[in-house]
């Protein structure tokens, strides 16, 4: 295997690692929505607990976003970092 083959190959494979490491922003997609539904079901059933539930779920939102970032910040380390 020559040389330009072996770079194809590592480009191609680091291309491919980023990519899988953002599939983590799956989960964090799915879960924000689901707390986005429930917090909405939530203060249409209880009305007087509605800034309870925003607080609550404002910071769950805030938790699973970050796990989104931080599949982006390997994802970043895995394309621009190394050789």
């Amino acid at each position: 295997m020559d040389v330009e083959a072996a770079q194809a190959i590592a480009q191609g494979l680091k291309f491919l690692g980023a990519g899988l490491a953002m599939v983590g922003t799956l989960g964090a997609g799915l879960g924000i929505g689901i707390l986005g539904s429930g917090a909405v079901q939530g203060i249409a059933r209880n009305p007087d607990a509605a800034g309870t539930i925003q607080l609550n779920m404002i910071l769950a939102i805030a938790f699973a976003e970050a796990v989104a970032i931080y599949a982006l910040v390997v994802a970043m380390l895995i394309l621009f970092v190394g050789g």
